[in-house]
């Protein structure tokens, strides 16, 4: 399969009454998504235009609580828990430590895990649930009409220096999903503007070698213009972030060690006697958020509909959160057991949820270079409000770590309804989290309940483990979808249609 200049071929569905999704971006967001479609029994094709070999040179390296639940409710956490370093406290500003063991979850602390190596175990998911995975096929267009989206690409394996432009394919789809970062393909292909700005420039990266030891798993600190970032790679490499607001060059501008070293003394005192380089490289950070996450039969998720400032790791973590909000929709719909409105859903609740992110991890960045002393007395005292108001710190935590966010109900809903439900103990000594793999609704009852044969394939019915009386049903992405006290086999059912669809 070289790349034949001219050559025109068509990528066709196999024969099934299914429809194909296509996803375009093998990062962890687009992996995700895969995974899940596939698993639903939805064809999936992925576009990726690197080469299918994993990189090393990724910026994200935590994974938050409730990520760490939803790739739980996967099979997956306790694989990359074996891989990571768990940390329970969360540093900010030099002074406010956030203790993270009080988290009502398993997951009561957050895990430094390099991005590749998440996307090693979603890759291999994905593979194996039967995902069509297309590497070094790049996206050249996309025109959509009212029964599917048609989009081109280019093959480029094989393709040597001057052998032309490669072999052209043609994909037809039900819908199409941008996970393909910040300069999307995907969302310049449909016009969805992308406004925002640049917030700080030339923050270096770098993977060098430490002679000493750094004292705690994640290391950061801000002090005056400088800021800087470390973190273990696993392989006696680490991760170096670092900021020097008296250093503002264009992206382009070479760099070497010794300014490395600089900008890490400036923030952390030493230098830890860095040496042994691999790569080092410049970048800007932008807060960006596209105004919607779908133009007709394509949608954005993960950093092609956001992008924000690394403060506070959320960034890897909010793509596969909306990932894992978006799959289920699709196969429902896709596998014809809802209608489509059910996606307008998908910008509804993640929407928010992005704006919020950019507001936080904003706000985090600026507080840290805070050198005015209006700024400096801001900090102080939103430091000191933090370590003594235990709601309003539970809030915060809630929002970095993904546990606090909950989506809106329908007036007069129960008030479980949109929000995240626990992994609770179920009777027989299963939890909610296993209960959910496969891709499934759970519904929790207080007796015994008869859902029907014709719905085994999308719901399973459990028991609380304690006393509880309320009846809930749990969407695939361990959100409330129905919750209430004392139901009848009457109301349940008919709120099994309403989120399942009729029995068959």
């Amino acid at each position: 399969m070289t790349g034949t200049t001219g050559t025109t071929t068509t990528a066709t569905t196999p024969d099934t009454t299914t429809p194909r999704i296509l996803v375009v971006g093998a990062g962890p967001t687009g992996l995700l998504l895969a995974g899940d479609l596939a698993t639903a029994g939805i064809p999936v094709t992925l576009l990726e235009k690197r080469p299918h070999r994993i990189s090393n040179l990724s910026r994200a390296f935590v994974l938050h609580a409730r990520t760490l639940e939803q790739l739980d409710a996967r099979g997956l956490a306790d694989e990359l828990e074996a891989l990571g370093q768990p940390l329970d406290r969360l540093g900010l500003f030099g002074r406010l430590t956030i203790d993270l063991t009080g988290l009502p979850s398993r997951f009561n602390h957050l895990l430094v895990l390099p991005q590749y190596e998440v996307e090693k175990v979603l890759e291999r998911r994905a593979v194996e649930a039967g995902a069509d995975i297309r590497y070094e096929t790049e996206l050249t267009g996309l025109t959509q009409d009212a029964a599917g989206v048609t989009v081109r690409a280019r093959r480029t394996e094989g393709r040597g220096e001057g052998e032309g432009e490669g072999r052209t394919e043609t994909f037809r789809a039900a819908y199409v999903v941008g996970a393909d970062g910040m300069r999307s393909a995907v969302r310049q292909a449909v016009g969805l503007p992308f406004p925002g700005r640049s917030v700080i420039r030339s923050v270096v990266l770098a993977d060098v070698r430490l002679t000493e030891r750094p004292p705690t798993v994640l290391t950061a600190n801000a002090v005056g213009d400088a800021f800087a970032f470390l973190a273990p790679f696993g392989d006696g490499y680490y991760r170096v972030i670092g900021w020097n607001r008296a250093r503002d060059v264009p992206d382009g501008e070479p760099l070497d060690l010794e300014e490395v070293r600089e900008t890490v003394r400036r923030a952390l005192g030493r230098d830890f006697g860095m040496y042994d380089a691999r790569w080092m490289s410049r970048f800007h950070s932008d807060e960006r958020q596209a105004p919607a996450y779908r133009a007709g039969r394509v949608f954005l998720a993960g950093d092609a509909a956001h992008v924000h400032t690394p403060a506070g790791g959320q960034g890897m973590n909010t793509g596969l959160q909306d990932a894992a909000n978006l799959g289920w929709k699709l196969a429902a719909v896709a596998g014809g057991h809802a209608g489509p409105g059910l996606l307008d859903s998908y910008q509804a609740e993640r929407h928010p949820v992005g704006r919020a992110v950019l507001r936080s991890s904003g706000g985090i960045v600026r507080l840290a270079m805070a050198r005015r002393p209006w700024t400096l007395a801001a900090r102080a005292a939103l430091t000191a409000f933090l370590g003594t108001v235990g709601p309003v710190r539970r809030r915060l935590v809630g929002q970095i770590t993904g546990i606090g966010y909950r989506y809106r109900a329908p007036r007069g809903a129960h008030p479980l309804t949109g929000a995240r439900v626990p992994d609770v103990a179920l009777a027989g000594g299963g939890r909610l989290h296993e209960a959910l793999r496969g891709g499934r609704f759970v519904l929790i009852t207080p007796e015994p309940y008869e859902a029907g044969a014709g719905r085994a394939d999308r719901l399973t019915v459990a028991r609380w483990a304690s006393g509880r009386r309320t009846t809930v049903l749990v969407r695939p992405d361990g959100h409330a979808a129905w919750a209430a006290e004392a139901a009848t086999a009457a109301q349940t059912g008919a709120a099994l249609a309403r989120h399942l669809g009729p029995v068959g």
